[in-house]
């Protein structure tokens, strides 16, 4: 493998590791309200659309962080916007954390 595909790989995983407490919070609660297969299979559907919702969080951020934590938005947008990212949280979901 080439170098720099190892550090990507190595950086996907750090940023994982970092996220993972979240993950773990947005996995639990689509698990409970029963929505986490339609989730990840519209998260695989939508592609490269997610990059609108990722740039309508950040346009609604000043409102949104009423309700939600802004660390959480801030991983919500990674996850919308970097498809390895999008991908990582799909398995994530599928695989029953």
């Amino acid at each position: 493998m080439h170098p720099d595909g190892i550090k990507g790989i190595c950086a996907i995983l750090a940023t994982m590791k970092k996220n993972h407490h979240i993950w773990r919070i947005w996995a639990n609660t689509l698990h409970r309200w029963g929505v986490d297969n339609l989730v990840a299979t519209f998260l695989e559907a939508a592609g490269p659309l997610t990059i609108i919702g990722a740039q309508a969080i950040y346009i609604g951020q000043p409102v949104l962080n009423s309700f939600v934590p802004n660390e959480h938005l801030n991983v919500l947008t990674v996850v919308l916007e970097q498809d390895d990212q999008r991908d990582a949280f799909i398995n994530y979901i599928r695989e029953g954390m």
